[in-house]
């Protein structure tokens, strides 16, 4: 039974068996996942307590228990007990069990999950591409800017008079501010400098920080699932990546006492981020009730130099997405009235695989 759980964990489409009396007796890791459940609250529950509205399913599960004949239903919206929509494929097969009543299985694909590796795709490939053109600017920028630097330099010291000194003290100080803007521009310069670590540290760590920016008024609430192991990351960089979403919640609440920021951590299984499919994922999801993303700029909130703020530079959430990306993981935004979502999705395979 080990072994079989095994291999229906290994696969991506969601499985659920149930016996003759709709009662879930097994269910994979990907079901799991998809239903937002876990094994042990799934299996023995009765299916219609999966999800909402549950008459619809009820009545097709049945229908397929007395026709025993295959039915496949393109799709279809479940609602979740967490309240989340999902739309799935199913297919329903009944199947002869040993006292010559038939018991269910159940396949579900996520056609939402389909076209989330679609969205991923693309969103990776064009941060890619962006990223590809602004290094090329950066070196294009950057060679003149230090002969403008030098030049500036050598003018200061053969000019006789201090007030005119004053000009090449001003391009100086604006060349190194194009060559620090520069260097923002193309983010982390440095390679990962990974070890075993706990995210809820790092989380931490950042609420800290956060604290004493606001002079300890704003709001956090913790939603932690104490169980996710520690993986191998960056500290310094994920830090820097927390960060740069949790400051940027905080600066664009209307009165930062009004400000509540809610962190949330759960373990992904069978997760896909692009084209692969991990086996462990840490989800984190952080969550402000500030006024939100502007529409305009929503679908291009990670590219640099996009901002909604007056006097914001738009590097924050594109250094914080080149540093998850650097980790094989993904930033996603999410945006309504009262609530913005940015939500971090870090691999955690490498560790799971050393400890399995």
């Amino acid at each position: 039974m080990r072994e079989d759980q095994g291999i229906l964990d290994s696969l991506t489409t969601g499985v659920i068996a149930l016996d003759s009396d709709l009662r879930v007796t097994a269910i994979n890791a990907a079901g799991q996942a998809l239903l937002e459940t876990s094994a042990a609250r799934a299996v023995g529950q009765y299916a219609g307590m999966l999800v909402r509205d549950s008459g619809r399913w009820l009545d097709t599960l049945q229908q397929v228990l007395d026709g025993k004949t295959t039915r496949v239903t393109r799709s279809v919206v479940l609602t979740l007990q967490t309240g989340q929509e999902i739309t799935v494929d199913i297919i329903i097969t009944p199947a002869a069990e040993n006292e010559g009543a038939f018991s269910l299985l159940v396949e579900l694909t996520g056609v939402d999950r389909l076209l989330k590796i679609s969205r991923d795709e693309n969103l990776i490939y064009t941060q890619e591409t962006s990223r590809a053109v602004i290094r090329g600017l950066a070196h294009e920028i950057k060679n003149p800017l230090g002969g403008v630097r030098g030049a500036a330099q050598l003018l200061a010291r053969e000019l006789p008079n201090e007030e005119l000194a004053e000009y090449t003290r001003v391009i100086i100080r604006e060349a190194d501010r194009l060559r620090d803007l520069v260097d923002r521009l193309l983010g982390p310069s440095r390679q990962l400098d990974p070890a075993l670590l706990n995210i809820h540290e790092i989380i931490e760590h950042v609420i800290n920080l956060i604290r004493a920016e606001s002079g300890n008024v704003v709001t956090i609430l913790r939603d932690y699932d104490p169980s996710l192991p520690e993986f191998f990351c960056d500290r310094s960089q994920l830090i820097q990546a927390v960060l740069n979403i949790m400051r940027n919640a905080l600066q664009a609440a209307t009165e930062p006492a009004q400000c509540v920021i809610t962190l949330r951590s759960r373990a992904q299984r069978q997760f896909a981020i692009g084209t692969h499919v991990h086996r462990l994922v840490c989800r984190v999801d952080i969550i402000d009730n500030g006024p939100g993303i502007p529409a305009d700029i929503l679908p291009t909130v990670f590219a640099p130099m996009v901002t909604g703020r007056a006097h914001g530079t738009g590097l924050g959430l594109s250094i914080a997405q080149s540093i998850t990306n650097m980790h094989g993981g993904l930033l996603e935004c999410e945006n309504s009235p009262g609530e913005t979502r940015f939500t971090l999705y870090l691999p955690m395979d490498k560790h799971y695989e050393q400890a399995n």
